[in-house]
């Protein structure tokens, strides 16, 4: 009886080959995209699971009133950390986490690694499984250092490195560290990335902060024992905020900060570690969404819900073909169980056939997928026995319920009726009118939000941020040379270039460059009796010129005046907290009482993420600091070999060190990645489903055109001209893009209006995005329905007539 089933079924679907090819096209397309898309979804969904510890694991941050409100920060004293072992009930293991750069040698090779100092326990709070070498806790020799396993062959080549000993640069001078342990390499999924990890009490600034409450600048994270709430280890610190954080608290008092709900200011908190990755830290507070993700899967099930109507609408569609067919089974005895199981293999072997196409057509192009939306997906990830369980139970029920809607409708009917080969339409109209309509609301949502997305991204693109993006090339002083030494080498490497024009240096980088590097360093100090607080900008000579950087009050730092290295540079932002009439009048207090006049102001400069609003700042030029990287101001005529040059150049200074140059345009699209990933996204889902929309669409235009010839016939005798019968087919359907517009509108604004409130930078919400969404997606399906439409109303009326 089954076998049978499918016979008739394939007889069935052979016979009408247009509408099986736009059926199995559809849901193939879209059974593809969605299994891609789920990937990605679930890829950034699964961040950090693979830490066995995940439940009891935290991220500590604190949260200070201020004048202004609460401020959240994730940056710790060195002390916190012995505090929270010693005095925290619950805290069962702690460590400390701080990245940088370190240069790792051994013999000949000199290699750049990306480290982290961290403390003993961290190894057995977080998996990183160690694959050579000492097991149980790496870290506990302070000499003793942990590789991963490809950073070792970097090094090593085949040979052992366990016990080696490396030279790692620290303060400018070459220590010697054993290797202890080698891990496997970081996964992708994972939020703490490294090469090497040192133990904390080697870190460069430890030994002088090591007892330091006021100085902040690494992160913290514990394990906390079972049982324990986040809301115990606050309570638990208060005690200990209270006695070390004295100072800071009185100084919020001083300068008007209001207390929290809990008569406080200043707190300890922990963030749930499966959060971190998700987490921005707003107006004091700790924000968790994973909204990207769950975007990206509903793109998916919107897509494949689309299919789905498709199919549905088609079947729907082709029933009345099939009434006679329904009519003589039911006359030789077959029963509703028996018609609903024929339709419905027809279902299943149409979705059998699209899913397998789907599978091979993701396979195809995963790896265009991973290049196009940055993402290190693969098939391994979704190979696991209950993914794959559930994705066959997905796809049953959809069969079930997608097949099975049509086999019931089909199955029902009564055997005089369809006999006649006349069917009551209008309860099967309004269910494909709402399936239609249901189906262009999410597409012309999708192109709404596609307009958007990409015009707050041009608006970031081109926004002019006060400085000079498109002339100026950065790179990292990597190597073993005193940064301001080798800067002096690089100018005069470069001295006889005329396409070089202005060579500097600073502590930090503009937008992200290619070492995926960012940091900052905020500096507070007391003002005429209350607190400021400051970004912290270490530069030398020239900065100011090589960005062109526009300097409103005074003057730039300048060569030949010695007490420059006592002065500072600031922005607007920061003038205004000073709250002087003449912002050269004030001065930044020091550590050691010295203060440190305000020589000249800059006007205002985007150095932050443009979805941060300017803050302030204040450059100092202190030669006790270190500089971490260059920059170099070109002429707009021969850039390519501007940049060529620089990095011939620099390979005379380090020869040793990988350039890793980008001009600071790409620096600031590089911190764009999130918004244009999404924005790829939402463009891929909207094509994908206007395509699939316009796919059934044409397939119910080839149905109404059918049904509908002899009118067309009819019409055309009595005097009706093309442009009137071309009219009256596309009406109805075109009435129903307008009712989706309608319904989509006002989701899409409040949608997009949400999202926007994460920029205090951004486009004005036009009404004029959503019209042309509208419009887009009539005219795509005019174009659609008007191509069949025509040709029907062209057709001579004396072949129509005698169409039965």
């Amino acid at each position: 009886m089954l076998k049978n089933y499918f016979k008739i079924a394939w007889r069935n679907l052979i016979k009408d080959k247009t509408f099986t090819v736009l059926n199995i096209t559809g849901l193939s397309i879209a059974f593809s995209v969605a299994i891609l898309l789920a990937m990605a979804g679930f890829f950034d969904l699964s961040y950090d699971k693979f830490h066995a510890n995940l439940d009891n694991l935290y991220k500590v941050y604190s949260i200070q009133q201020t004048p202004k409100g609460p401020e959240a920060s994730t940056s710790h004293p060195a002390p916190l950390l012995e505090a929270l072992k010693a005095e925290v009930l619950g805290v069962e293991k702690a460590s400390r986490f701080l990245e940088d750069e370190a240069i790792v040698s051994f013999g000949e090779k000199e290699i750049n690694m990306d480290a982290v100092w961290v403390d003993p326990d961290f190894f057995s709070m977080f998996t990183f499984p160690i694959l050579k070498g000492e097991m149980n806790n790496p870290l506990e020799k302070r000499s003793s250092i942990v590789i991963t396993e490809s950073s070792a062959k970097k090094l090593f080549g085949s040979s052992d490195p366990i016990g080696q000993t490396v030279q790692i640069m620290i303060n400018g001078k070459d220590q010697p560290f054993t290797i202890n342990s080698i891990v496997a390499d970081n996964l992708p999924q994972s939020t703490l990335e490294f090469e090497l990890a040192i133990p904390f009490e080697n870190e460069a600034e430890y030994q002088y902060n090591k007892d330091a409450w006021d100085s902040s600048y690494h992160n913290v994270y514990v394990q906390l024992a079972n049982g324990v709430l986040p809301e115990q280890f606050e309570k638990a610190t208060r005690s200990l905020v209270d006695r070390n954080l004295l100072e800071q608290i009185e100084n919020a008092k001083r300068d008007g900060a209001q207390t929290n709900t809990d008569g406080r200011f200043y707190k300890y908190n922990i963030l749930p570690f499966i959060d971190v990755k998700f987490t921005k830290f707003r107006d004091g507070y700790a924000k968790v969404s994973r909204s990207t993700p769950y975007l990206v899967l509903g793109i998916a099930f919107l897509i494949l819900f689309i299919a789905c109507v498709n199919f549905i609408n088609m079947s729907i569609a082709k029933s009345g073909q099939r009434l006679k067919e329904i009519g003589m089974r039911k006359t030789l005895g077959a029963k509703r169980k028996q018609l609903f199981l024929q339709f419905w293999s027809e279902s299943l072997f149409i979705f059998t056939i699209s899913i397998v196409l789907g599978l091979v057509l993701s396979v195809l192009l995963i790896d265009q997928f991973k290049t196009i939306f940055r993402t290190a997906v693969s098939f391994n990830l979704v190979m696991s026995p209950i993914i794959i369980l559930s994705f066959f139970t997905a796809v049953l029920f959809i069969t079930i319920l997608v097949g099975g809607y049509p086999a019931v409708l089909l199955s029902r009917l009564g055997t005089i009726q369809s006999l006649k080969g006349k069917l009551d339409n209008s309860g099967k109209n309004r269910v494909r009118n709402v399936l239609i309509i249901t189906q262009f609301s999410i597409a012309i949502l999708l192109i709404s939000g596609t307009l958007v997305l990409r015009g707050q991204l041009d608006f970031m693109r081109n926004k002019d941020l006060g400085f000079n993006k498109e002339q100026v090339l950065s790179f990292p002083l990597d190597g073993k040379k005193d940064s301001y030494n080798a800067l002096e080498l690089l100018r005069n490497e470069l001295a006889d270039n005329p396409d070089i024009l202005k060579i500097t240096g600073a502590d930090n980088n503009l937008g992200l460059g290619r070492d995926g590097s960012a940091s900052s360093s905020i500096y507070g100090f007391e003002y005429k009796g209350r607190g400021i607080n400051t970004n912290y900008l270490v530069v030398d000579y020239d900065y100011v010129e090589t960005l062109d950087l526009e300097v409103i009050k005074g003057r730039n730092f300048k060569r030949g005046f010695a007490n420059d290295s006592l002065s500072v540079v600031i922005n607007e932002t920061m003038a205004k907290e000073f709250g002087e009439e003449n912002p050269l009048t004030a001065y930044v207090n020091a550590e050691d009482s010295v203060k440190y006049p305000v020589i000249g102001v800059v006007k205002d400069y985007h150095f932050e993420k443009l979805d941060k609003s300017i803050q302030p700042i204040t450059m100092f030029l202190n030669n006790n600091e270190d500089l971490y990287y260059a920059y170099v101001k070109v002429t707009p005529y021969n850039m390519s070999k501007s940049y060529d040059a620089i990095e011939k150049a620099w390979a005379k200074i380090e020869p040793n060190a990988i350039f890793l140059g980008s001009f600071l345009d790409e620096n600031i699209n590089r911190t764009f990645r999130k918004e244009e990933k999404m924005t790829k996204m939402i463009t891929t889902g909207s094509i994908i489903a206007i395509v699939l929309s316009c796919i059934g669409l044409f397939a119910i235009s080839l149905l109404i055109v059918a049904q509908r010839t002899k009118e067309v016939g009819v019409r055309k005798v009595i005097g009706a001209s093309i442009a009137n019968i071309t009219f009256l087919l596309t009406k109805d359907l075109l009435k129903l893009v307008g009712i989706s517009f309608l319904i989509a509108t006002p989701f899409a604004w409040w949608f997009m209006r949400e999202w926007l409130q994460n920029y205090p930078f951004k486009i004005d919400l036009s009404i004029w995005f959503f019209i042309a969404s509208g419009l887009l997606a009539t005219l795509i399906a005019l174009l659609t329905v008007g191509v069949r439409t025509l040709k029907a109303a062209a057709q001579n009326p004396a072949k129509s007539l005698k169409t039965e």
